[in-house]
């Protein structure tokens, strides 16, 4: 099993910075993919990035390339996403997710999921 716990959310004006951190425990190999996500008010869960455990591979939707960024601490089992230029579309509760395997991008494909931790960016 693997346990997921985010931190770092809260209110920031537009164009500002967060940075949400995961923290991970439990049995997490290098064939992991870590993957971001958040979800709006009324809207489906949306899929923001993922990186690899071993860090080699890093994808980023359109939306918040260029502006986020993922990395991970394998030795402290911590997985980062960096958020600048916010945007108010930007506004969403943000959950950190795992899975064993290759990429993917649609949340039924995670098996692991953190709580989320919320993000508001204002205009």
């Amino acid at each position: 099993q693997v346990q997921l716990v985010e931190s770092g959310g809260g209110l920031v004006q537009a164009g500002g910075s967060l940075r949400l951190s995961c923290a991970a425990s439990g049995r997490i190999f290098s064939s992991h993919y870590m993957g971001w996500f958040r979800q709006a008010p009324g809207k489906e869960r949306e899929f923001v990035g993922a990186i690899s455990w071993s860090g080699v591979s890093i994808f980023y939707v359109d939306s918040v390339k260029g502006r986020f960024t993922i990395s991970r601490d394998s030795a402290k089992n911590l997985v980062y996403l960096q958020m600048n230029s916010l945007k108010p579309e930007d506004t969403a509760v943000y959950y950190c997710a795992a899975r064993n395997g290759g990429l993917r991008y649609r949340a039924y494909e995670y098996d692991h999921w953190g709580q989320g931790t919320q993000v508001t960016v204002s205009s």
